[in-house]
């Protein structure tokens, strides 16, 4: 899927998150492709495959089921038009030939990572202060993920970023740019007038017993900002 820079801050309204902790092999109720459609279906604007396993050494068992399940949450997104984007990790985003990748500060470098997948890729990059905002910015990142916002324990080692941080990063740079941390239905217009086009979120959606009304409600609420 070749994607519209002019449409990104769009897609980027509701970006979800996956987690393993909430698929089906974890305890959860739904297989993930189907927690994923079911995202999509709700509201999700944009869908990132997260697998921190991806970052140890795997069995060549391991890495194809997570090739597999990349896969079938990738044909979700194709069924619906919606970019399917692979954390971390450029070379399997680029095996999967996914719509772009989301690398952090100690990840790959945004110009390497370019270079192996392509000017017309999707590459977003976390941003903690308003100087690695500029310098992403700078150097071709297509989308910034700001945060951690609030209180988080999807990710152990998030840094928090104030809301007034926030806004400035928002001021500083042209390209979109997304809060994620700790966002839930109950705080989320907190981040009202920061100048954010979206917010990125795991468990708000993933943890839910009904997952496609969590994101018709998050939506709504990033809507009304």
């Amino acid at each position: 899927m070749k994607f519209d820079r002019k449409k990104l801050a769009e897609s980027l309204s509701l970006y979800a998150l996956t987690d393993c902790r909430w698929t089906k092999r974890c305890g959860g109720k739904f297989a993930l492709d189907e927690q994923v459609e079911m995202s999509i279906k709700g509201g999700a604007t944009m869908i990132q495959y997260r697998e921190k396993a991806l970052d140890e050494k795997l069995s060549d068992e391991e890495l194809d089921f997570y090739k597999k399940e990349a896969k079938s949450v990738q044909s979700v997104c194709k069924k619906y038009g919606v970019p399917f984007i692979v954390n971390d990790d450029v070379e399997f985003a680029k095996e999967l030939d996914a719509d772009g990748i989301h690398v952090g500060q100690s990840d790959m470098a945004l110009q390497d990572a370019r270079k192996l997948l392509g000017p017309d890729k999707i590459i977003g990059v976390s941003a903690q202060t308003v100087e690695q905002a500029v310098e992403a910015e700078k150097n071709g990142a297509d989308y910034l993920g700001v945060g951690a916002v609030f209180p988080t324990g999807s990710k152990d080692d998030a840094v928090d970023v104030s809301l007034e941080v926030l806004g400035q990063i928002c001021k500083e740079v042209k390209i979109p740019v997304v809060a994620i941390g700790g966002i839930t239905e109950e705080n989320v217009h907190e981040l009202s007038e920061s100048g954010i086009c979206g917010i990125a979120v795991i468990s708000a959606i993933f943890s839910k017993p009904d997952v496609e009304k969590a994101s018709a409600a998050l939506l709504e609420k990033v809507q009304s900002l």
